[in-house]
């Protein structure tokens, strides 16, 4: 073979590289190494050849030949020049998506030079596309160690861009692998620019917190991006709500404040005052300073009505969400719902706005079905959740799809936030769909797929408990809208209707109600039954005499209102041998402070109060209710699965019963398993009503025997039934839409 030029090589080179012909490149290099042995490059080349064409013994002993023969700084050019061809030709692999190749190439790279930042960040980002584990291999190539080697001289050797990569693959697929923390850590000392490190931060400490359901890691992250920018407002703000998540509310309190001080405009100020109130009721015993944010987080939702300020997106979406912690505090149904219906309406105009294209697109398709609409045709229903898990709506939702009518409903469930099989009860309602779609957390993306699919009925369960599924209802992505179960009506004017019974809701509701009341005939919610584990609570545990009358209230720290704590300690006054379990997430200390105080003050000995902890297990804490004899409800915010599970388990129940919703729910629950007594309609009622079942056994018997009985026969254990009436509901919505 006679002599060719460099050119040419490179050129053939090429050409075999790309078809695959490695003995071709070896036969090549062969050649001309055997008349140009003086040239380190070729043994590069003829190396590459012989492993990719398997010979990989051979490889390394060609790629060492040169080494011997030359001095030090010829050597390391060499080395250099090995290094740079191993990653060119890795990255050809990489863009060609072989993963495999792209190994091999990098892990000859790393045996040739082991303290390569940038590909050993390559290997790692790899690893997921061979099964293997990117945070065991962050830990096996000791990056971290390497990462710290990294001087100011050097840094801008390290490609930045990478470094983010496997940062937020790591946070994708392993947030909590036990690497994850201390690599984040490493990574901010290292990025120059902290809002490109924020952008990967941020949707990942998101998903841990609400997917993987570990608000601590999360809060962890956070505050490792706080050291770089310690004001940054949107930071904070979730900070604040993973810390009220994992029950640390000292800490939320504290952030919140801290933002709140912080916040330069309206939209800011309500969305840090709205998580200030919610960190004071969450905690349990703030009630001075619950009223105190109470009032500024209204008077800032009066001054956004009335002066119509611009909020961004970001803005408008928190907006929904501050409606949840007045109910809490006020039973004011007509003020409350007169202020949050105008916030409604702003923050669908904020939302249409900013999404007007789709709007716009959603209004003429359900214009367009609408000219071929046929007077019987099978409806299909979407549901619309991110409680389509183990959650108080997962729990009570089941019997709905267990019992629908598939020959004449199609079922959707529309589920954000899914959460990658990591719940049972959320498979359970993947297999119970007709069709069911795993989404994200992005309200566009809900809504194309709920447009796109044709949902004639769209029942949403979330209401204003989450901001996504807010923004989805307010696009109005199908043509008939309505809220369900998941709390009270959030009066977007985009939703038709809300469903309720004749007991939830007063005569007058419709009134202060911008969505058409659907009434039920008997009950808005039914259940066939709870599953019901072995008790672990038993008396002698706790220190009560077996002769004892035990009244249990087990509700979240934010349903503790003072007034009605007080009527409890009334009853247990005037209860003889009686004592008071409390159980419900809350800050421990505050919220036994709280009991505390008012006890006291009311004449009651603090040895009669006994606080539970929580337990995993919701079949568990369902059985352990059976240690009460009375349940006291709370006011003005009554309980509602809790309720239907202290029904269940045959215990009378006290409550008061008021105005609002969230105050009537064990009303209707109690009417519908036809049990009466114990519902009071004043605060006297509450406190008779509780001292009367504590005195009298056999009234409690009574009652228990009446709540057995009912399971047979009473409209709130009956599902089947329930599920014909929402039939018959959606029908009639239907041919209403059909006529207009």
């Amino acid at each position: 073979m006679k002599n060719i030029n460099s050119t040419e090589l490179k050129e053939k080179t090429n050409y075999y590289l790309s078809q695959g012909m490695y003995a071709e490149i070896i036969k090549l290099y062969e050649q001309t190494i055997s008349e140009q042995p003086e040239e380190p490059s070729y043994y590069c080349w003829l190396g590459l050849a012989l492993l990719l064409n398997g010979q990989e013994s051979e490889a390394q002993i060609t790629w060492m030949l040169p080494i011997s023969e030359l001095d030090g700084e010829a050597a390391n050019s060499y080395q250099q020049e090995l290094v740079h061809i191993l990653d060119q030709q890795a990255e050809q692999f990489s863009q060609q998506e072989n993963s495999t190749l792209t190994w091999v190439m990098r892990q000859h790279l790393r045996e040739i030079q082991p303290d390569h930042i940038n590909n050993l960040l390559h290997l790692c980002y790899i690893t997921d596309k061979l099964n293997h584990s990117i945070g065991d291999e962050l830990v096996n190539l000791e990056v971290i160690n390497h990462l710290r080697s990294v001087d100011g001289s050097s840094t801008s050797d390290m490609e930045e861009d990478l470094l983010l990569k496997v940062l937020d693959k790591l946070l994708k697929n392993e947030p909590l692998h036990p690497i994850t923390i201390e690599f984040a850590k490493t990574c901010s000392h290292l990025i120059k620019d902290a809002g490109s490190y924020f952008c990967v931060i941020l949707p990942r400490v998101m998903e841990i917190a609400y997917t993987y359901k570990d608000p601590i890691t999360a809060a962890k992250l956070l505050e490792v991006y706080l050291q770089l920018e310690p004001e940054n407002r949107e930071a904070l703000r979730h900070l604040a709500a993973f810390y009220q998540s994992a029950g640390e509310y000292q800490k939320a309190i504290e952030i919140a404040q801290k933002c709140y001080l912080l916040s330069p405009n309206l939209g800011e100020q309500i969305a840090a005052a709205n998580l200030l109130l919610s960190g004071f009721l969450k905690s349990g015993g703030y009630r001075e300073e619950v009223g105190i944010a109470h009032a500024a987080l209204e008077s800032l939702l009066k001054q956004l009505v009335t002066e119509q300020v611009y909020l961004d997106e970001v803005m408008t979406l928190r907006l929904m969400t501050t409606a949840f912690s007045i109910p809490h505090i006020e039973d004011k149904p007509e003020k409350f719902r007169g202020i949050y219906n105008s916030v409604a309406a702003f923050f669908q105009k904020n939302i249409q706005a900013v999404s007007q294209t789709h709007v716009a697109r959603y209004a003429q398709q359900q214009s367009i079905r609408k000219t071929i609409i046929t007077e019987n045709k099978k409806l299909k229903i979407g549901y619309l959740s991110y409680c389509f898990k183990q959650h108080s709506v997962g729990w009570l939702a089941r019997w709905l799809f267990q019992h629908h009518d598939r020959e004449q409903f199609e079922i959707n469930t529309y589920i954000a936030n899914y959460m990658h099989g990591q719940d049972p009860l959320q498979e359970w309602y993947v297999e119970h769909s007709t069709k069911a779609v795993k989404l994200g957390m992005g309200a566009l993306e809900i809504a194309d797929a709920i447009s796109a699919d044709e949902v004639d009925i769209l029942v949403d369960l979330d209401s204003i408990t989450l901001d996504i599924t807010c923004a989805v209802m307010a696009m109005k992505p199908a043509p008939i809208q309505v809220t369900w179960l998941g709390w009270d009506a959030s009066g977007i004017p985009a939703i038709d209707y809300y469903i309720a019974d004749n007991y939830v809701l007063p005569d007058s509701a419709q009134n202060y109600y911008t969505e058409k009341i659907w009434r039920l005939p008997q009950t808005y919610i039914a259940v066939d039954g709870f599953e019901v584990g072995v008790p672990t609570l038993r008396r002698e545990d706790l220190d009560i005499p077996r002769d004892a009358v035990i009244y249990l209230s087990a509700q979240r720290g934010y349903k503790r209102h003072p007034e009605t704590t007080k009527l409890q300690m009334q009853i247990l006054k005037e209860v003889p041998n009686s004592y008071f379990l409390i159980k419900g997430a809350a800050d421990e200390e505050v919220i036994k402070q709280f009991f505390y105080r008012i006890a006291e003050a009311e004449g009651v000995s603090i040895d009669r109060l006994r606080f539970l902890p929580n337990v995993a297990a919701e079949s568990v804490h369902r059985a352990n209710l059976g240690i009460a004899d009375i349940v006291l409800d709370t006011y003005p915010y009554n309980g509602a699965t809790t309720t239907l599970e202290t029904l269940w388990m045959g215990i009378p129940l006290v409550t008061r019963v008021g105005e609002q919703f969230v105050a009537r729910n064990s009303y209707t629950m109690m009417m519908n398993a036809g049990i009466s007594e114990g519902i009071a309609w004043t605060d006297e009622d509450y406190v008779e009503w509780g001292i009367h079942l504590g005195k009298d056994e056999n009234l409690r018997k009574e009652v228990a025997w009446k709540l057995q009985r009912s399971k047979q026969t009473a409209p709130l254990w009956n599902g089947k039934l329930f599920t014909r009436e929402m039939e018959n509901a959606y029908r009639q919505m239907w041919d209403i839409y059909r006529q207009s």
